[in-house]
């Protein structure tokens, strides 16, 4: 979505940026009734608190499924205010998010299991996730359960598929500003509109390396998750060097993307 980030108050004139407290209210007066004194920006990233500390002091006392439940409600929480563009600008994706949405299908996992069914390994791995996700630490490819691989590895499909949107909504919104500067800096008669291409921010490259992520995370999604950590790893780190690469005009980074979309495995 474009908003105003840039608020001044019109109580009391106390100037703030939304893209830093994620409140509409005045930190000086707290009234509500603002004016934007910027222009509209993308912006899909919203201010969000994640501190999972009071499920961590509850696990000697709790069931391990109401640790579990509250884990899956918290990360929710989180995952569904968050995005991926500040300000106009294409963030990375974080650990914070990819450790949150593991937790939230790890959670969901353990939640619905009885606790004699769940072994010592899922379950040091259920804690090790409670402990460090909101640090935005994530357990090592090694250490992931069988049992357990699924979870990452839809978590980590979604999370691009998520991202993934929010690189062709900053794509189109900065295709949106090159129209705009164009129109008001060259004068071209009406031929000239009608047979030109439509700009793209994207080269051929950069395009047909985001449709092929695209295809891997559909794939992934059809298979329930179920393939190898190391797998949902090179997946991460293929939308990162692809990020990487169409924010910042970088050929070689676009190329190692599209070398490890191509060296994935499912088997």
């Amino acid at each position: 979505m474009k908003i105003r980030g840039e608020r001044e108050c019109t109580e009391c004139g106390t100037r703030w940026s939304y893209y830093e407290t994620g409140s509409v209210g005045c930190p000086a007066c707290g009234s509500i009734q603002s004016v934007g004194i910027d222009d509209r920006t993308e912006h899909t990233d919203l201010e969000t608190p994640f501190d999972l500390t009071a499920i961590r002091n509850a696990i000697d006392e709790d069931p391990i499924e109401d640790i579990a439940s509250r884990a899956r409600d918290e990360c929710q929480a989180y995952v569904r205010r968050r995005g991926f563009i500040n300000a106009g600008r294409l963030e990375s994706l974080d650990d914070d998010y990819l450790a949150a949405t593991e937790l939230l299908h790890v959670s969901d996992i353990v939640g619905r299991l009885r606790e004699y069914e769940l072994s010592d390994d899922e379950e040091l791995y259920f804690l090790s996730l409670l402990r460090d996700a909101d640090g935005g630490q994530r357990p090592p490819v090694s250490e992931v359960p069988r049992s357990l691989q699924s979870a990452r590895g839809l978590a980590y499909a979604n999370a691009v598929h998520e991202y993934r949107r929010d690189i062709r909504t900053w794509v189109d919104d900065q295709t949106a500003q090159q129209q705009r500067t164009r129109s008001r800096t060259e004068h071209q008669d009406q031929h000239q509109h009608q047979h030109q291409d439509d700009p793209s921010v994207l080269t051929s490259l950069e395009r047909s390396t985001l449709e092929a992520l695209g295809e891997h995370v559909t794939r992934i999604r059809m298979l329930d998750g179920d393939i190898e950590p190391r797998t949902a790893e090179t997946l991460v780190d293929a939308t990162r060097d692809l990020a990487t690469g169409i924010r910042d005009d970088d050929d070689t980074a676009v190329a190692q993307a599209q070398n490890r979309l191509e060296r994935l495995s499912f088997g």
